[in-house]
């Protein structure tokens, strides 16, 4: 019989959006060598290399993003029949509110993959700040937030406790090819308000690192452009890193910790809609 096996697919899906077979293992609730055999068995179902394996993790070959991309939709597909016939179809409005470090040039992609595999829910997308992300969702203003926690000790004290979707390093970031310029560092930054600029310029301030704040973007998009452009350097997550930025390899710049972005916990009570919408929400952006 032909045809791909849903668990090996399965797997597959959460490999290349993990990273590694060792961070994808507890996402489909096996051991690491357990996905590898899955993955072994797949390339050979698939009669060629699905995978790409390197020190820094694993990446998809041009035939493994090909069944990443059909097998993105066979597991929705199955997963909406299920759905169906057990009187669960996915359908509603869905106010969603994620903050804009989380993952910017992949989330548009994600977004519409949720779009495509959900049609009959219609969903209100905002874009906000960590902070006030959590302050309109205590209020009961938006059905689902993601938030950004800095992962450093006593940073996250307080802050709500939900799934974790991804974790990433901060870095400081620089236009490919800048140079270390002399006198105060020139920082990029989002306004005062944004939390990680607020963590920057606190590390800074305690490790004595003089520096001047160059330019304020309101969105991480604009400060990539800024970056991108040389005026300065910025501090920002990992998936931020776009074409014409790279790590900052300047001198004494402090060390920057992890962040985890978090999907906000289910509030008591929560509409059996909202679950499951909330479920689909975290297979899509882990």
């Amino acid at each position: 019989m032909s045809g791909f096996d849903l668990d090996q697919l399965r797997t597959l899906v959460a490999v290349l959006d993990a990273g590694s077979l060792t961070a994808a293992a507890p996402k489909v609730f096996l051991s690491q060598s357990s996905v590898s055999e899955q993955m072994r068995k797949l390339e050979e179902r698939a009669g060629q290399a699905l995978l790409i394996r390197g020190k820094s993790g694993v990446s998809a070959t041009p035939a493994g993003e090909r069944l990443l991309t059909h097998a993105r939709a066979i597991l929705a597909l199955s997963e909406e029949a299920y759905r169906d016939l057990r009187g669960v179809a996915l359908q509603g409005e869905l106010r969603l509110c994620i903050t804009d470090y989380f993952r910017p040039g992949d989330v548009a992609g994600m977004l519409r993959r949720l779009n495509e595999q959900y049609p009959q829910v219609r969903m209100h997308v905002t874009i906000m700040k960590s902070g006030a992300i959590e302050a309109a969702y205590e209020r009961g203003e938006i059905d689902v937030g993601i938030s950004m926690v800095i992962l450093e000790r006593g940073a996250g004290k307080g802050r709500p406790q939900g799934p974790v979707l991804r974790r990433e390093s901060l870095l400081w970031m620089a236009a490919d090819g800048a140079q270390a310029t002399r006198g105060a560092l020139p920082l990029l930054a989002l306004p005062e308000t944004c939390a990680l600029r607020q963590y920057a310029e606190r590390l800074l301030s305690r490790r004595s690192v003089p520096y001047a704040v160059a330019h304020v973007a309101s969105g991480v998009a604009g400060l990539q452009l800024a970056i991108a452009a040389g005026l300065g350097v910025a501090c920002l997550n990992e998936s931020a890193l776009a074409p014409g930025i790279t790590r900052a390899q300047w001198p004494g710049l402090p060390p920057l910790p992890e962040v985890e972005f978090r999907l906000l916990p289910p509030r008591p009570g929560e509409d059996r809609f909202i679950e499951l919408a909330r479920e689909a929400i975290v297979r899509a952006m882990r």
